[in-house]
């Protein structure tokens, strides 16, 4: 994998439309883009890959499906799949709704890198910019 750092993108017109239709009442990770927003940005990872080499899905990305994927209990797959299916996925992430995700083995190759720090760094950057405790 390589990183070309960028930020998490906005959600999209039409994601957040349909999002808001289809959770009138709210979601977890609607909520969770809109009160929290982005936790950290690439440029955070810039230890963890390569300047060279095929660009990859966003680190940023990657770490919040990681999140969610521990969150539901999914494997690689289900977790991927989710990524190419469901709403409040694409929503948290900035996807367009036709975004067709990625291949699960870039889950699979990125749990050794994320799982050491990436949840300590998304709750330090959390707590050091809101003071809040995050609540899912």
């Amino acid at each position: 994998m390589s990183l070309h750092p960028s930020a998490l993108p906005p959600v999209p017109e039409e994601t957040a439309h349909i999002a808001q239709l289809a959770f009138p009442k709210g979601n977890r990770y609607l909520t969770l883009r809109d009160q929290v927003g982005t936790f950290f940005n690439d440029s955070d990872f810039k230890d963890l890959f390569s300047v060279y080499g095929q660009s990859t899905i966003s680190p940023c990305q990657l770490v919040l499906v990681c999140i969610m994927q521990f969150l539901e209990d999914l494997t690689d797959r289900q977790a991927a799949e989710a990524v190419r299916s469901r709403i409040n996925w694409k929503y948290l992430l900035g996807l367009e709704l036709t975004d067709s995700g990625f291949d699960y083995s870039v889950l699979c190759l990125s749990w050794r890198r994320f799982v050491e720090f990436s949840f300590s760094l998304c709750y330090r950057h959390h707590r050091h910019r809101n003071r809040q405790p995050i609540v899912l």
